[in-house]
């Protein structure tokens, strides 16, 4: 190397140091000063791990007085270069001695990096080009934000998601029953609305004892972290901001909250929100034309917002009236007239009827194609109708999609019911009496009248739980569970279960700490406790001692918190301590096990004091709601109907049988009645149409085929490996990772100080929570993809082939090219044209050989060079490598325009057939909102904008050089 005083160097293993100038040369040694890190280094002549800064023509380089100049020319003045140029504020021809140059000077461009020495890694070269193509994929799947939910894959919730999640500000209904996953379906919709791009900033209200489990789902299950606006914290952001809820972009809120607090209220609807969902939506109500006061917060809330998501499991039940103003909220100008709503609604019956005669095996009557034929009167169905009584179920289904192309609310109301629905074990009741202890009678008999008049309710719940009652009478620390025979009896059925897994829930937080005490110093019967005072990790870890296979919990003990938010499907034994007065929370409770996926039936054990309060509430459950057995859609307006006499029966202690018989006969009567004209008033082609009719089965089998595919993993191993991450196996299907000294970057993405635990098995994340389900949609997934193409990584490479076909000293200049065009996040613009790469591979000639050489096969033949080596090498081909990356620029350019077209084509005709779809609906069913079909027009174009200024950009570039 030849050095002089003045010449500028960077260090190849300090490349951070800056721009270096050398500043003494004495003997066999030099210094060199790095003015932007204020660092001295002294290198010997001959091994100095340092590369010349060389600029060439079409730079734009900066000078230390802050102005930049384009470089024409370079020539060299003695042992210093000098650049000859523009400058580009004054258009002034300039020159600069390198000298002068800006010490801060960074090298964006590959081909900089490459001849100033910055050689990458070869595997760092390779990830980044494979990062570029798995970008590329993923921006064109149509399954971006369906696939990265944990959850199983359920057809009829798959169906409401794709469905409703890729419209434009959805405004639905979602009222599945009990137990079908209108929360799951409602975050799957949020998830892909969100990834998409279609919305950002979304608000979520729901019931105050719901907000944890809102605010668990959301995270758990879909990695949206929604934050909990209360008193609290909005007193807090207040200080930082004038709106509140302008602080975050995805808020939780309670009913109860918005509906109390007008002040933040106000804040609320000052705030631009994409998308509004409410839960347990029935809480809004209107009776007699006079609007609830919750009703009025969300009707005022919704007004300005484009998306509106309601959810309810009993959206009629609840009275007619509040029904229609629900849709009312959904679609004002749909649903304006509440009598011509009725009226239209009279007619939908005949539309179900007619559905139904086509579902049913028997020929059709005349008055059946008569009726087919007139709600189908814009189109001849003659031939339709002859194909079906020959049998044919294609025209069977041709006349199914058209009744629902017309069906009143199909579009905005989605309902399933669980008798429409297949998968769902059978439940069976293990009632299990046992006498009351005296202590107990002993307590009850002194302290019964204690504490003065009481609500019925109160009276009612003290009376449900004895142990409560002795601990009164005894002191706080006396020990009930030593005398209790419902202790004796759990201990003799996990000893008859041994093998078994036993979800055990109760009201308290304090009977299933007492529980868990005494199995383990009793018995040693491994056992784990989840409950409202524990942290959410700490609730992780139970959940996944009992969720494991082996050396694990037998029995979990939940307190009422463990009726929400967590599914034990791997568990088929339900103890139920205690029970609870609200049928909906009984049927939560056993709706930790009775879901979709169970595989076995579930068994529910209920201890019970004879001849006491529990008995009543047992009886009243089991004969009068069938609530144990069968999922009770009519439990909550009977308990309402009927609350006064089954409270008073309950508080009193005992069960006097003369009281009870007769109302519990009367009460089964009523649910009979009720639960007949529940399914009287099924909708068959609603639900057909919630289900989606196997629409959905290719959608799981295209998860299902991705979720077994290896790519995923072994591009993220890779990454770790690459990255410093280190791993460790924890067995079934899990790693944990955990961050070191040595990673490449200190912030990788969602990895955390005390390391985390990760999936790539869908399966394994359903039963253990506290593994992180790793798919294409996880952001830690998309943060390492935006980590690595959004910097510098991986962009500069040099390789060796070693090929005995080919002179030595032969090289090919590996170019890699992005065309990529600027677009906002809600126009989607992947789905045509995302950052797509564009490989060229030059032989020294400039012949791109791209189309023949693959590059995983090619990539294979290489082997890594020292950086040292490969700085010498790009220097000594600099001259010819310049052209040809010329000509490579031209190739990627005209590959490109073809890009261009292509993507157009595909953005006119997907659009317009979308377009032309809904203009075809909306000539039979007015719930197809003006808005909806004009959207298209406007995204039409906006994105024929943005294609058109596509530009390419070169974006890693790979010297490899022929050895033998």
């Amino acid at each position: 190397m030849n050095f002089s005083l003045g010449q500028r160097w960077i260090s190849d293993t300090e490349s951070d140091l800056g721009l270096g100038t050398i500043v003494a040369l004495e003997g066999r040694q030099m210094t060199i000063l790095f003015p932007a890190s204020g660092e001295n280094r002294v290198y010997s002549v001959q091994e100095a791990p340092v590369t010349r800064v060389i600029f060439n023509p079409g730079d734009v380089i900066r000078c230390v007085d802050e102005w930049e100049m384009r470089v024409e020319k370079v020539e060299e003045q003695g042992d210093l270069l000098c650049y000859h140029g523009e400058r580009l504020d004054t258009q002034e021809p300039v020159t600069l001695k390198e000298t002068f140059l800006d010490h801060f000077i960074k090298f964006n461009k590959p081909q900089d990096r490459l001849f100033a020495g910055q050689v990458d890694r070869f595997d760092r070269y390779t990830l980044r080009y494979q990062t570029w193509q798995h970008q590329f994929s993923r921006q064109q799947s149509h399954l971006k934000g369906l696939i990265g939910q944990r959850a199983s894959l359920i057809p009829h919730q798959l169906y409401i998601a794709d469905e409703v999640g890729k419209r434009f500000a959805p405004r639905v209904l979602l009222s599945d029953e009990v137990g079908l996953g209108k929360t799951i379906e409602a975050g799957m919709i949020l998830h892909q609305q969100i990834l998409t791009g279609r919305a950002s900033r979304v608000l979520i209200v729901v019931p105050e004892s719901l907000q944890h489990q809102w605010l668990v789902e959301m995270l758990r299950r879909f990695n949206l972290h929604f934050s909990i606006f209360d008193e609290d914290r909005c007193d807090e952001a207040f200080a930082d901001s004038p709106n509140v809820f302008e602080t975050e972009q995805l808020v939780l809120v309670s009913l109860e909250f918005i509906t109390k607090k007008r002040r933040w209220f106000e804040q609320a609807t000052l705030a631009d929100w994409d998308l509004l969902v409410v839960d347990e939506a029935h809480h809004l109500t209107v009776e007699k034309d006079k609007p609830s006061t919750e009703y009025q917060r969300i009707a005022e809330l919704s007004q300005d917002i484009a998306g509106l998501i309601l959810l309810t499991a009993t959206p009629d039940q609840l009275g007619h009236r509040s029904h229609f103003a629900r849709l009312q909220l959904l679609d004002p100008d749909r649903f304006y007239d509440y009598d011509a709503f009725v009226e239209e609604e009279s007619h939908y019956k005949e539309v179900a009827d007619a559905a139904n005669k086509l579902l049913q095996d028997g020929k059709l009557d005349d008055k059946a194609k008569a009726t087919l034929s007139e709600l189908l009167k814009e189109t001849d169905i003659s031939d339709l109708l002859s194909q079906v009584e020959q049998g044919e179920e294609t025209a069977k289904q041709t006349l199914l999609n058209n009744l629902l192309d017309r069906h009143g609310t199909g579009r905005i109301l989605f309902r399933n019911s669980r008798s429409g629905i297949d998968g769902y074990p059978s439940r069976k009741l293990h009632a299990c009496p046992v006498e009351m202890p005296k202590q107990y009678k002993t307590a009850i008999s002194v302290m019964g009248n204690i504490g003065g008049i009481q609500s019925a309710e109160k009276s009612a719940l003290r009376a449900l739980f004895p142990e409560k009652i002795f601990q009164e009478f005894e002191g706080e620390s006396a020990s009930w569970t030593q005398f209790d025979p419902r202790v004796a009896w759990l201990i003799d059925k996990l000893k008859e279960l041994k093998q078994q897994k036993v979800l055990l829930i109760c009201a308290e937080a304090q009977t299933a700490i007492s529980l868990e005490q005494t199995l383990r110093e009793r018995e040693g019967i491994k056992s784990a406790v989840f409950h409202e005072g524990m942290s959410i990790i700490e609730r992780d870890r139970a959940a996944a001692y009992f969720a494991d296979e082996y050396d694990s919990a037998q029995v979990l003990l939940c307190s009422e918190i463990g009726s929400e938010g967590r599914n034990f499907q791997f568990a088929h034994h339900l103890v139920l301590f205690d029970l609870p007065l609200n049928p909906d929370l009984l049927e939560q409770r056993i709706g930790r096990l009775d879901r979709i996926g169970q595989q076995q039936d579930v068994n529910i054990h209920v201890p019970y004091f004879e001849n006491t309060a529990q008995e009543v509430l047992l009886r009243w459950y089991d004969e009068a709601l069938d609530a144990f057995e069968t999922t009770s859609t009519t439990g909550q307006l009977l308990y309402k109907e009927f609350s006064d006499d089954l409270l008073e029966l309950v508080a009193a202690h005992n069960c006097d049988e003369e009281a009870l018989d007769p109302l519990l006969e009367q009460v089964a009567k009523q649910n009979t009645v009720l639960r007949a004209k529940m399914e009287q008033g099924r909708d068959r082609l609603l639900e057909l149409h919630s289900s989606g009719m196997g629409k959905a089965d290719s959608i799981v089998e295209e998860i299902e085929t991705l979720d077994d595919d290896v790519v995923l993993p072994t591009y993220m191993i890779n990454v770790f490996d690459i990255f410093g991450v280190n791993q460790e196996d924890k067995g079934e299907n899990t790693i944990i990772l955990k961050p070191t000294e040595h990673m490449l970057n200190p912030s990788f993405p969602c990895l955390k100080d005390d390391g985390i635990t990760v999936t790539f098995d869908r399966g394994t994340s359903l039963s253990q929570e506290d593994a992180q389900f790793i798919s294409w949609d996880h952001p830690m997934v998309e943060g390492v993809m935006d980590m690595i193409c959004d910097d510098d990584f991986g962009c500069a490479s040099v390789a060796l082939l070693k090929n005995n076909k080919l002179p030595v000293g032969t090289f090919f200049v590996e170019l890699i090219f992005v065309a990529e065009t600027s677009a906002p996040k809600s126009l989607q613009i992947g789905r045509f044209l995302p950052p797509t790469p564009i490989r060229v591979l030059m032989d020294k000639s400039g012949n791109d050989l791209a189309q023949n050489v693959a590059f995983d096969a090619f990539n294979n033949q290489l082997s890594a060079v020292g950086r040292q080596t490969a700085s010498k090498l790009a220097n000594a081909l600099q001259s010819g490598i310049h052209p040809l990356i010329s000509k490579a620029e031209e190739q990627a350019k005209a590959q490109m325009a073809e890009l261009q077209q292509a993507a157009q084509a595909q953005m006119e005709t997907r659009l317009g057939d979308e377009q032309a779809r809904l203009q075809a609906l909306k000539a039979v069913n007015p719930n197809i909102r003006d808005e909806e079909i004009q959207v298209f027009d406007r995204q039409r174009s906006a994105l024929s904008e943005h294609i058109s200024k596509a530009q390419v950009k070169l974006d890693a570039i790979r010297l490899i050089v022929v050895a033998h």
